[in-house]
This record gives C-alpha cells, sequence and structure tokens, in this order.
C-alpha cells in the first residue's frame, strides 16, 4: 500500500463538474449558500448538498450558519492557490471552456483570486514590486522588505506589524491566464482592498472581474510601472 497524502482522494472531489463549478464560483472569495451554488453548478438544491458535505468533509470548503441560511465558502488559501494552479495547467495543455464567451478579456485583465488581484494588473504589480526590489524572491519564499513595506504604507496600504505562520505577509501564486505569479498573503489582500477602497476599481457583480476606472487605471500604471 502506497504512503503519504491521498491526493487521487482529493483530485477525485474537485474532478466532479457539479464541484469544481461550485469551488470556481467560491474563487470571487463571497460566500454563497447552496441554493446559490446549485445553480452555478446546473444541479438541484439536494444534489448541491450531497457535494457539498463532501467538500467540507475533505476540508476544501467551510461553513457558516447566520440565522436559517447557510454559507458556504473555500477553506483557506490554499485551496484557492491549488484551484489557480490547476486552471493555468488545464489552460496549458489546451482543456478550455468551449466557449470563451466576452467576460473572457476582462477576467484576463483584471479578476479577484479569492481575496487578492489577478490577471495581467496582478502580475504587473508583482513585477513591479520584484523589479524596484520592493518584493525579494528566496527560493519558494517572498519577502517584503523595508523599503517595500515603507513604499505601501505611504500609498495608504494598511499592513500589520507582525506576519502569521497561518496566513504570510506575501506569497506567490500562480496566474493562470498570465501563467506568471502575482502577489497574495495579506499584502495582495491589502493592496486590493486599497484598489477598491479608493475607487480606483470595483467588483462585477457575480463574476471574478475587477473592473479599473479610467482614472484608476491611469494612476494604477503611473504607481506600478516597468
Amino acid at each position: 500500500m502506497k504512503e503519504g497524502p491521498n491526493i487521487a482522494g482529493i483530485a477525485a472531489l474537485i474532478g466532479d463538474p457539479a464541484r469544481a463549478n461550485m469551488l470556481q464560483a467560491l474563487m470571487t472569495g463571497v460566500a454563497l449558500t447552496a441554493s446559490e451554488l446549485a445553480q452555478e453548478a446546473g444541479v438541484t438544491p439536494q444534489t448541491s448538498s450531497f457535494h457539498l458535505s463532501r467538500l467540507a468533509e475533505a476540508g476544501l470548503v467551510s461553513l457558516r450558519k447566520q440565522g436559517r441560511h447557510k454559507y458556504y465558502s473555500l477553506a483557506d488559501s490554499d485551496v484557492a492557490a491549488l484551484l489557480e494552479a490547476m486552471s493555468g495547467i488545464a489552460m496549458r495543455t489546451g482543456m478550455t471552456r468551449v466557449r470563451t464567451g466576452p467576460k473572457e478579456p476582462a477576467l484576463r485583465k483584471a479578476r479577484v483570486c479569492y481575496n487578492h488581484l489577478a490577471g495581467e494588473y496582478g502580475v504587473q504589480a508583482y513585477d513591479s514590486l520584484l523589479a524596484r526590489d520592493f518584493l525579494v524572491e528566496d527560493g519558494e519564499q517572498l519577502h517584503l522588505t523595508g523599503d517595500g513595506r515603507s513604499f505601501l504604507t505611504e500609498l495608504g496600504v494598511v499592513l500589520p506589524e507582525k506576519e502569521t505562520k497561518r496566513r504570510p505577509l506575501c506569497k506567490s501564486c500562480l496566474d493562470w491566464s498570465a501563467r506568471r505569479s502575482h502577489l497574495a498573503g495579506i499584502a495582495g489582500t491589502s493592496l486590493l482592498s486599497f484598489f477598491l477602497d479608493q475607487g480606483w476599481a470595483k467588483r462585477v457583480e457575480g463574476s471574478r472581474i475587477i473592473e479599473f476606472s479610467r482614472d484608476g487605471d491611469s494612476r494604477f500604471h503611473a504607481i506600478f510601472s516597468l
């Protein structure tokens, strides 16, 4: 008998089309009900509850009760990173949806990846911080330098004094469309919150798309130039 993690079990759970659609819907970072996820997956509410129970037991989603309602979300950023990486592999190997649709270019440009900015804009921000030595890659580790912290703080991005082992300050996440890294971790979440709070960008309802205003677009490119 083979030993170690059972990746086949996790792969089988994610590999079911209905469950895969539910998990992708939760990549917006917004908690959804079983009924809402049933619509995303194209299944009945009863079937949706069965799938969500399986995902919860495996630790892929978490459940929060509020009154009579139950809300589901991804268990943590590690699950989101796994889904993003799998999406990148699917793109690379040609396993794409039959119809891309009109939202495809906007998703590639800027979108939310669980709780941080992804797409071309996410990659550009990452590359810009890296080029100015505000971020430093050390093997698989990513660090925010003192100058990087000062830069983001002066910009208005709120950062904690200390990071935790469970949630690091900086983490690279492989972007499925650009197939390069964008910034995750607390800094990535705080940076996206800054863009939204400043009114530079907004989330498109019912989608992962992040839409920058004309002024926000201009400010973004001025600050994160390459």
